[in-house]
């Protein structure tokens, strides 16, 4: 899935691990990303931690989606910071689950994300 997902792909986003119900990638902030204080668009941010989302909760065969997702920006992030999305599965029934995901710049904590997602039932008839 990351693979194809263009988005991610163009912005630099690498996989460090993926495993079933858990991911870490990431992701170096470029001058493309700054915003007008001069520090990372929190979209970025977001899209980093929501890509790591996407990756813990994708099994193969099945088509999941986001929810609801939500982002607490607990410091701001910089030029050149390398950031760190870990993604951990907290509860998965039927065809939901929620996610925590952990954005951290070394060792230094710099966002905290949580996504709840939705298996799609039937992806060919291109219903949910």
């Amino acid at each position: 899935m990351l693979a194809n997902d263009a988005a991610s792909t163009a912005l630099g986003i690498k996989a460090l691990d993926l495993s079933d119900g858990s991911a870490t990638l990431t992701m170096t902030v470029t001058d493309r990303m700054i915003n007008g204080h001069g520090i990372a668009h929190g979209g970025y941010v977001f899209l980093l931690a929501d890509t790591a989302f996407a990756c813990a909760c994708n099994r193969p065969g099945s088509v999941t989606v986001a929810a609801q997702a939500e982002i607490d920006f607990l410091v701001p992030v910089r030029l050149g910071d390398e950031l760190v999305a870990t993604a951990v599965e907290r509860v998965r029934r039927g065809r939901s689950g929620i996610y925590d995901i952990t954005v951290r710049r070394g060792d230094e904590v710099v966002a905290e994300f949580r996504g709840r997602s939705r298996t799609l039932k039937d992806q060919a008839a291109g219903r949910d």
